[in-house]
């Protein structure tokens, strides 16, 4: 069983190693996680002897085969919750994060399971972050978005690609969220708008800007 301190390490040092090609300078993990570079050293020397990272000083720190399948469940298990919480308890997409942190911590397997099934399989995170699946498989990110469709097309809203609180409290306000049906009324070019219809309900306004932070999946 890993600690949350260990965990915590895991998923950073897996966030930060897709960002880069080489091995993760115990700073860079101090200053993601907001902790002292002295207390990460002590922390990835741990998970060397666990056999979860290989750790060279002055050299960096990278997941072994077994860490990275350590840290896909704790990715995992954030990415399940931050859906759930939005879809199934009406958070707002900017408000489950930090909650998601502290849930993702949770050990049991089959809950975990239970709430994929529950929520019918997701491959994305309402920030558009892929969810790994019970194998570690993880799907490519979304590259459609609602920008490409025409008057008369219909979608369903899978995820924003700006995770900035400002779009995501402005989808909220406009009723738009994960698994929302949108059907393209009319695009204005004078100004790059587009006139949608959000679950069959009355119209909206969306600016080119925003339509292009929405990932669909075209029905």
């Amino acid at each position: 069983m890993l600690t949350h301190s260990e965990e915590n390490h895991l998923k950073c040092i897996y966030h930060l190693s897709n960002k880069s090609n080489g091995a993760i300078n115990t700073n860079a993990i101090a200053k993601s996680l907001e902790t002292k570079a002295a207390s990460v050293t002590d922390m990835v020397q741990k998970l060397a002897t666990k056999g979860l990272a290989s750790y060279l000083k002055y050299k960096g720190v990278r997941l072994t085969t077994k860490g990275e399948k350590e840290a896909l469940k704790v990715v995992r298990k954030h990415r399940l919750w931050e859906v759930f919480l939005v879809k199934e308890l009406g958070y707002n997409w900017d408000q489950v994060h930090d909650i998601a942190e502290q849930l993702e911590h949770i050990k049991s397997s089959t809950l975990i399971d239970k709430l994929d099934t529950f929520l019918e399989y997701p491959k994305f995170d309402p920030h558009g972050d892929p969810i790994p699946d019970a194998n570690g498989v993880i799907a490519s990110k979304p590259t459609t978005t609602l920008n490409i469709l025409k008057p008369g097309d219909t979608c369903t809203v899978i995820c924003a690609k700006d995770s900035s609180s400002d779009l995501l409290l402005f989808l909220d306000k406009v009723h738009i969220s994960l698994g929302s049906k949108l059907e393209v009324i009319d695009y204005f070019e004078f100004d790059g708008s587009y006139s949608v219809k959000v679950d069959n309900g009355s119209a909206i306004t969306l600016s080119t800007k925003v339509a292009e932070n929405i990932f669909i999946d075209k029905l």
